[in-house]
């Protein structure tokens, strides 16, 4: 399977997330009282597809873009990601194998038996 295309829903979203960003750099750099996070923060995305190998496939292409190195735990039981940092902020593309969203979802099924004192 092949990444999912683009369609215009995709692009009016990416459209406002690009002003909002920079109206949002804009507001911090004309109001310099408001507070910032001292070690900056991050942007990140998940791989939208169909299957594990078109989702790989979708995070190498978000690497070559970002000329960034794709980093491989899923062998581990991690993810496979790339990160490429901006100033203070930083940019993530994730890929959750199926096999560890699922053990993810066991372990949460048992979250209703267990209850804060």
């Amino acid at each position: 399977m092949t990444a999912q295309p683009i369609v215009p829903g995709d692009l009016f979203a990416r459209a406002q997330t690009v002003a909002g960003l920079r109206a949002l750099a804009d507001f911090l750099e004309n109001n310099p009282r408001v507070p910032v996070r001292e070690l900056g923060g991050d942007y990140t995305v998940f791989a939208r597809c169909d299957d594990d190998a078109a989702e790989r496939a979708e995070i190498d292409n978000i690497a070559r873009l970002l000329g960034e190195t794709v980093t491989d735990e899923t062998g581990h039981g991690g993810h496979y990601e790339v990160q490429k940092t901006f100033g203070r902020i930083t940019y993530s593309a994730i890929h959750i194998p199926a096999r560890r969203r699922a053990a993810h979802d066991a372990l949460m099924s048992y979250a209703p038996t267990f209850h804060a004192a």
